[in-house]
Order: C-alpha cells, then sequence, then structure tokens
C-alpha cells in the first residue's frame, strides 16, 4: 500500500472511531438535554465545562498533538525507539509535576476564573456559585485527559490509530452512568455531570494504557526536564498552542459574550457547537491526526515534494466529503436539531434558538477542518511562528465582529463571527504555507473546491425540499421523523456522488479507484 492509501486507511480507521464517539457523545448530550434543558443550570454546566475543555485544547490535546509528535516522531527517525520511549518518559513525568500543578491552582483560584470566563453571572450569585463549584469538580479532568494526549500521540507516532480516537467513547459513557445513577440522588443533579466528567478523563486515559504498553512504551517516571527533546517540546507548544486551538479559544470568547445575553444563549451555542463538531471530529481531526505523522517524517527527511504531494491530497479529499456535510446541516439543521434534543425541558424555542446557531457555525466547517490540516503541515515542519501570528489576527477579527454582529443577531452573531474569523485564519495560513513551500497545486485545490461546493449545493437544496415542513415544529414521532431524515440524507449522499462524477471529481475518482483496488486485492 503507498502512503496516500496508508493516510486514507488510517482517516477511515480514526474516522470510524471518531463516527462512534461522536454517536456516544450525542445519546449524552441527549440525555442531558432531557434532564435540564437550555436552562439556567444548564447554562452553568456549560460554563464550567467551557474551562477545562479550553485548557484542554491549549495545554493537552491540541498542543500535545502538534508538538509532541513531530519531535517524537524526529527521535524516532534518528535515535530509534530507544530514544523515543525515554522522550515519553521524560514527558509523563513533567505532565504530572506541571498540570498537576495547574489543576491545584484552577480549583483554588475558580472563582476569578468564572468570573473572567462569565462576568454576567456575578449579577446572579446562585448560577455563579454553581459554576465555581462545577468548575473546581471538574478540574482534575485536564490532568487526566493529557495524560491521554501523550499516550495518544505515542501510538499515533507508531501508526495506531484506531484505540486512540475510540478512547473519548470511554469519556461519554462514564458521564451518561454517572448522570443515570446520581442525578436523582444528589441535591443539586447537575454536578453528576460535572463528577461524570472527571472521572470519565481518568477513564479514557485507562483505556488505552494496555495499547500502549503492548507498543513498548513504558509510564515510569524520569525527571531530566532538561532532555533536549523536552525543551523543544516546550518551545513549540506556547505558539502551537495559539494556533491550533485558535477555534477553542474563539468559543471562549463566544461564551464570555453570550453570558450577557438572554438565557439559553450559552447552551444554544453549546449543542449547536456539539453538531458541527461531528464533520469536524470524524474527518477534520481525524485527517490531521492521520497524516502528522507522515508529514513529521516527510519534513524530518526533508522529502519536500512528497509533502506538498501529502498536503493537497489530504486537503482536497477532506473537503471531498466535509463541504457535504456543511450542506447538509445548513439545510436539514431544524430536523436534525428537532430528533436530536427536542424532548423533555428542550422545547421548540429552544430547537428554534439551537438551528440558528447550527446554521451559522456550518458556514465555516470548511475552513475549521481546513485549519487542521494546514497548521498539521506547518508543525511538522516545527514551524511554530506563522501559526501564532495568524492566530492572533483570527481571534482579533473574531471579536470584533461579534461585537458587531451580536447586537441584530443575539447568538447567531457569534457563531457567524466564530466561522468568518476561521474562514480569515484558513485563507491566510495557506498563503504563507504557499509561501514557504513556493508551490502548494492551489490550482487543483480551487478547481476541485468549485466542483465539490457545486455538488454540495444542490445535494442541500434537494435534502432541504425533501424535508421542510410543520412535522418538525413537534417534538415526538420520533421513529417517524428518523426514518425520514435517514432515507433523505441516504439519497441526499447517492445525488452527491452522482453530481461528483457528472463533474468529473479527481477524489471521486480516486475513492472508486480504491474500492476497485480493495474488491480485487480480495479476489
Amino acid at each position: 500500500m503507498d502512503e496516500k492509501g496508508r493516510i486514507t486507511r488510517a482517516a477511515g480507521l480514526m474516522s470510524i472511531a471518531t463516527f462512534i464517539s461522536r454517536i456516544s457523545g450525542y445519546i449524552k448530550d441527549m440525555i442531558l438535554a432531557n434532564f435540564f434543558g437550555a436552562t439556567g443550570i444548564a447554562d452553568t454546566f456549560f460554563v464550567a465545562f467551557r474551562i477545562p475543555n479550553l485548557l484542554r485544547e491549549l495545554f493537552a490535546e491540541g498542543s500535545m498533538s502538534s508538538a509532541f509528535i513531530p519531535v517524537l516522531t524526529e527521535h524516532q527517525t534518528r535515535q530509534g525507539h530507544e530514544g523515543a520511549k525515554r522522550l515519553v518518559r521524560i514527558v509523563f513525568t513533567f505532565i504530572l509535576v506541571f498540570v498537576g500543578s495547574v489543576c491545584l491552582i484552577g480549583i483554588i483560584s475558580a472563582p476569578y476564573i468564572v468570573t473572567a470566563i462569565a462576568p454576567g453571572f456575578l449579577n446572579m450569585p446562585e448560577k455563579f456559585s454553581m459554576t465555581v463549584l462545577l468548575t473546581r469538580i471538574m478540574f482534575p479532568f485536564l490532568l487526566f485527559i493529557s495524560l491521554a494526549a501523550l499516550v495518544m500521540g505515542a501510538l499515533n507516532t507508531r501508526r495506531v490509530f484506531f484505540v486512540p480516537a475510540f478512547a473519548p467513547v470511554m469519556l461519554n459513557i462514564t458521564i451518561i452512568a454517572m448522570v443515570l445513577v446520581l442525578a436523582q440522588r444528589l441535591e443539586e443533579p447537575i454536578t453528576a455531570v460535572a463528577v461524570g466528567v472527571a472521572i470519565g478523563g481518568l477513564v479514557q486515559f485507562a483505556f488505552q494504557l494496555p495499547s500502549f504498553f503492548r507498543n513498548d512504551y513504558s509510564l515510569k517516571p524520569e525527571y531530566d526536564f532538561r532532555h533536549p527533546g523536552l525543551k523543544k517540546i516546550s518551545l513549540l507548544i506556547i505558539p502551537v498552542t495559539m494556533g491550533m486551538a485558535v477555534t477553542q479559544v474563539n468559543v471562549f470568547v463566544s461564551t464570555i459574550l453570550a453570558s450577557y445575553l438572554p438565557e439559553g444563549s450559552v447552551t444554544y451555542l453549546y449543542y449547536s457547537m456539539r453538531l458541527i463538531h461531528f464533520p469536524i471530529g470524524i474527518f477534520g481531526v481525524a485527517m490531521a491526526m492521520a497524516v502528522l505523522p507522515t508529514l513529521s517524517e516527510q519534513a524530518a527527511k526533508g522529502e519536500t515534494d512528497k509533502l506538498r504531494d501529502t498536503f493537497s491530497f489530504s486537503l482536497r479529499l477532506l473537503f471531498f466529503i466535509t463541504i457535504p456535510a456543511m450542506a447538509g446541516l445548513i439545510a436539514l439543521r431544524e430536523p436534525i436539531v428537532n430528533i436530536l434534543f427536542q424532548r423533555g425541558k428542550f422545547d421548540y424555542n429552544a430547537t428554534i434558538g439551537t438551528a440558528q446557531a447550527l446554521l451559522f457555525y456550518s458556514i465555516g466547517i470548511w475552513s475549521f477542518v481546513g485549519v487542521r490540516v494546514v497548521t498539521s503541515t506547518f508543525y511538522s515542519m516545527q514551524d511554530t511562528k506563522t501559526p501564532v501570528k495568524i492566530a492572533v489576527i483570527s481571534l482579533t477579527a473574531n471579536l470584533l465582529m461579534s461585537l458587531a454582529f451580536m447586537g441584530p443577531l443575539k447568538h447567531g452573531g457569534l457563531a457567524l463571527a466564530n466561522a468568518v474569523a476561521s474562514g480569515i485564519n484558513f485563507m491566510l495560513l495557506f498563503y504563507f504555507l504557499r509561501k514557504k513551500l513556493r508551490r502548494l497545486d492551489a490550482r487543483r485545490i480551487v478547481k476541485s473546491f468549485i466542483k465539490i461546493a457545486t455538488a454540495s449545493t444542490f445535494m442541500g437544496l434537494l435534502g432541504w425540499f425533501l424535508l421542510h415542513g410543520e412535522m418538525w415544529r413537534q417534538a415526538g414521532r420520533s421513529l417517524e421523523k428518523a426514518g425520514y431524515l435517514s432515507g433523505t440524507i441516504a439519497l441526499c449522499i447517492v445525488f452527491y456522488l452522482f453530481m461528483s462524477h457528472l463533474l468529473k471529481s479527481d477524489e471521486m475518482g480516486y475513492m472508486i479507484g480504491l474500492i476497485k483496488n480493495r474488491f480485487q486485492g480480495r479476489k
């Protein structure tokens, strides 16, 4: 199998695992929506969860993936597996000391953190106090998820992708179990969710350990904090944090501003962001993680032509898969929110509020996923300065547009600002990567993008025509709605593939060739 085939296979395995993870996540969200709706008490949890979740992106999964994997791959290439094993032990020890200290500081200073992230809650003492309590309960999640990210990075370097991608399922299962078992027995039921988050992070870490140990890694503490590999990771991690986690930082800004909007606004943004994370996680994150070890290896060996080709192929294939998903979410947003969440305390008004945010967030899906691959390419070459400069521009644009849009569009304006800022981020990253590599096969990428967008637009119009109607204003009739929605989605996928074939899409041709080779190989 050639390198493109290995990348596609790795991305496919990660997509399957991530799909299962997202499904379990939606089941969790459906249970939370049923228990807590889009109420003030739900807002306290989602604001509190923003804090460890943002720090996870900044100091755990985002930065660990982007800074750790290229350096570990470099050690694996130049010093062999023994050198890579030692670096893993040193980073493990450093995480225990450093992130553990951050957790303690976070627990102690939780009131100040909540004041910073949701100043609008200061006028509501009970809501503020509950948010502080939930924040303290969930802070250990940061340590556990950081350790899980370390193990994930080590396994990805060994080309093991499925187990790390499947691990978040264990987090979701733990949260669901805590809600079902504890919520009705506690004076404040929402605390059961926070307990589930903290314990779930530990379970997610532990789930990967058998595979980790089978690949001859060790977690024996080693305190050589002057190791050159750790120093290189430390130098990369701060700018990587800004460049890789720009989406989460934009969400953080949205949360602050949403705390000043009518009750439920934070929750609308949360559930809509969860929905766009479906294609972003299944395809965008999966492709970025699958391609990063290959890009890092090619960069370490100085194989620039191969690196360009790998980048172009990955981005085009990613657009081929995610842009139709974007069109589908825009066209079918109300039916999707209705069938997933409209039950219990989550009423039709909550569906409309969430669908509005989903519309504006979805506009940016192509750039959300594209940024993942472009930044992975920068980090594979251990260039962290360029993404962080562009991240500052993107964050500034998001803040200014959020302030401008939140007046007329409320929470929808915050989602729109986030999407547009992501587009600015992608375009600038692409431009400077092209300058760095001199050429990027840009003409082919743009031509592919136009074909994909055309097919996706017609597909979205078909889906909207088939599913708009009064049925989606009411709760209930879940099986009937699920049948209509599933059938429409299946028909839209077939229509999109047919349109792609008519437009002679290169990516469609590649997928057909891959399927033919797979069947021929079985004969």
